[in-house]
């Protein structure tokens, strides 16, 4: 064996999962989570089985006494010479076997027994219910009829009990090799079949065996399961589409030949089946198929029988192989470093796994194993993950050591997450850009200590940094009191232009607010110019081998820095090119603030400055942006000096006002110079500002 194997855990717990799953399936460990899944397949199978199995055999019918039959009747409980006069009814109208469902193993308190003997001997073919004792879990003995009714009746034992200490769900019948040996010492569903087929069942190498019909296998604890059959109509109980009143066989003299006829059509030759299904009698269970009636889970079970007992468990060579695919398939998935793609992969397969069992379930009859194999399953998937988990960890940790002391933590952060991005490259991807700059940062400087000019500045770009994260963006790098970020990558963010002017116009708001304080406090007063542009970018690690940076570049991103100086020709805060508007329109307002070329492009580009959120223009500033885009019409129409006028009246009621002292200025120059016929209203920019 290998030392590589030797290191891999998960291989060796996912090898001991699957052997310790054996035991367990043999000794039914987790027996309430696998009668969860019987009665997920059984629901199946009575609606997607073979028909000729689930339908209910035509030889079995039952006699109710249920709540319409007491109230006839007039008492409760039911007399025992009434119970004989009934089954003698039945016989005399041709039923073959009379199964009672009902106890008679203490004497009777008002000296029924006799009388109820003697009509029950005239009557034959009587079969009636004893029950094992067991203390400990060992047997002591069987608690026949009464004796004077045991004499001229058979009797067939009726427990039945859950495989699990929690659940109480019946789903098999379970043969005590302890109890055969004893007189009539077989389950009444299967002594009601060997007097309905004249034969002798025996029990042998864990298998029932009826002379000259068929042999049922049966498993570890001796049982059989129970196989449930479909109900037509979407009946809930057997006893409604397979069940008589006790009412109708209780006085046949009362009767014509007519009506004898009828009722004999329904009994003549078949095992019918008297039980109580009276809500006071409380003699219902809950089965893989839901609630049912005592009567009719011995009916079921004769329904089962005399279909061969089609629900067979899977033999041990079948479960070792079902077990041994498993298993190995999910060791295979520990080859995948994609953790969605292998849980993915072992979803796949524990479905592939869950459909087959299913599918030999509800049309083979083969009871394979579930809970074990998925339990087993799910425990090595934990311990693959967690292998992969702690590989991922010693990983992160050796790229942090080695890479944490010279980049910057938002790369350190994204080779975390990928390491196969640690190589030189990028790739193209539609973006937005930011560049600001505080403005006359050289003048605040002087007025500063180093101490006061640090501090200054650690909050002024704290503030700025913590902005742009809200808007979920990175921050390339700081050039001084300069800030370069962008929205759109590492992660892909379709609205990456609405989430960068989101976030500039938080930044001035912040400004605008710290202004006060600052100016309180004596401190200089920080204003910040802001350039944005979307457009294709190259982003990823540029560099060296030695040192790289996560970072952008590209025609739009040296746009988005040509916007942040262009600020100072307009006296605007924050200019958005036309890409960026598009993209970010319908959450936005701005100002058309010009058609420009700037230095080093040949195209012009239309540029807005950022206002506020959509709708949220009010007052005063929304009267001078109204005043504003009337008078930029103006020039554009070559009306100067109506606009020089119309911006010479905005300032004197609202003030200094950058775009419009712009504006005015020019205008007082065109109507002096007039530009030439063909102008196209494109200024162009002198210097990158």
């Amino acid at each position: 064996m290998s030392t590589n194997f030797l290191k891999r855990f998960d291989l060796f717990l996912t090898i001991l999962f699957f052997a310790l799953a054996i035991p367990a399936e043999k000794g039914e460990l987790f027996s309430m989570l696998e009668e969860q899944t019987l009665s997920f397949r059984q629901l199946l199978r009575q609606r997607y089985g073979d028909p000729e199995v689930m339908n209910f055999v035509d030889d079995v019918i039952l006699v109710n006494t249920d709540e319409a039959f007491f109230k006839s009747y007039g008492s409760y409980p039911f007399r025992r010479v009434d119970i004989a006069r009934i089954a003698e009814n039945l016989r005399t109208l041709g039923a073959h076997v009379v199964a009672l469902d009902i106890l008679m193993d203490f004497p009777s308190s008002y000296g029924e027994d006799a009388p109820t003997a003697e009509i029950l001997k005239r009557a034959g073919n009587i079969l009636v219910v004893s029950q094992g004792e067991f203390r400990n879990g060992k047997f002591q003995k069987i608690n026949y009829p009464t004796p004077t009714i045991r004499e001229v009746t058979r009797s067939g034992y009726t427990n039945i009990s859950s495989f699990s200490q929690v659940w109480t769900t019946l789903s098999r019948l379970r043969v005590f090799p302890e109890m055969v040996s004893e007189a009539d010492g077989l389950p009444f569903s299967v002594q009601a079949l060997a007097m309905h087929w004249l034969t002798q069942p025996k029990l042998q190498d864990r298998k029932l065996i009826f002379d000259g019909r068929f042999t049922v296998p049966l498993d570890q604890f001796n049982s059989f399961y129970i196989d449930f059959p479909a109900l037509p109509g979407g009946a809930r109980f057997l006893s409604q589409v397979k069940g008589l009143s006790a009412h109708e066989f209780l006085h046949l003299e009362d009767l014509d030949k007519e009506e004898r006829a009828e009722l004999s059509y329904w009994v003549k030759d078949k095992i019918v089946i008297v039980g109580d299904t009276s809500e006071v009698s409380h003699d219902w269970f809950d089965t893989p198929v839901g609630m049912v009636y005592g009567v009719e889970i011995i009916a079921d079970t004769i329904h089962t029988l005399m279909r061969g007992a089609p629900l067979r468990p899977a033999s041990d060579q079948v479960e070792l192989a079902s077990a041994l695919m498993v298993m190995l398939l999910l060791m295979l998935t520990t080859g995948v470093g994609h953790p969605l793609l292998r849980t993915g992969l072992v979803l796949l397969l524990f479905g592939v796994y869950m459909a087959a069992v299913t599918w030999f379930y509800v049309r083979g009859g083969m009871v394979v194993s579930v809970s074990y194999v998925t339990i087993a399953g799910f425990l090595s998937f934990m311990s693959i993950n967690l292998r992969f988990f702690l590989q991922e960890r010693g990983q992160k940790t050796l790229i942090k050591d080695a890479f944490g002391q010279y980049l910057s933590p938002k790369v350190v952060e994204i080779l975390v997450k990928d390491p196969t991005r640690l190589r030189l490259g990028g790739e193209q991807r539609e973006m937005t850009a930011l560049f600001s700059d505080v403005a006359g940062f050289s003048t605040i400087s002087e007025k500063l200590t180093p101490q006061e000019l640090v501090h200054l500045l650690n909050e002024y770009l704290t503030a700025m940094c913590d902005i742009i994260a809200r808007y979920e963006g990175t921050v390339d790098k700081f050039e001084g009191d300069a800030i370069i970020a962008f929205w759109g990558a590492p992660l892909e963010q379709p609205d990456h232009a609405v989430r960068a002017c989101l976030a500039c116009i938080d930044m001035q708001k912040y400004l605008r607010e710290q202004r006060t304080r600052w100016k309180e406090a004596g401190t200089p007063e920080l204003s910040t110019r802001i350039g944005l542009n979307s457009g294709l970018m190259v982003v990823g690690n540029m560099g060296s081998k030695q040192r790289m940076d996560y970072t952008i570049m590209g025609d739009a991103v040296n746009l988005a820095a040509r916007l942040e100086g262009a600020n100072k020709f307009y006296g605007s805060d924050v200019m958005i090119s036309d890409a960026t508007y598009r993209l970010a329109q319908e959450q936005v307002e701005v100002r058309e603030l010009d058609t420009i070329r700037v230095v080093g492009k040949k195209e012009p580009v239309t540029v807005y400055q950022l206002l506020d959120r959509k709708g949220e223009l009010t007052g005063e500033r929304l009267e001078l942006i109204t005043g504003y885009r009337q008078a930029v019409g103006l020039y554009k129409e070559r009306r100067f000096q109506e606009a020089m006028e119309r911006m010479d009246q905005l300032l004197t009621r609202f003030g200094e006002d950058g775009p419009t002292r712009t504006y005015l200025n020019r205008c007082r120059d065109y109507v002096q110079n007039p530009p030439p016929e063909e102008w196209d209203g494109v200024f162009q920019l002198t210097s990158k500002g």
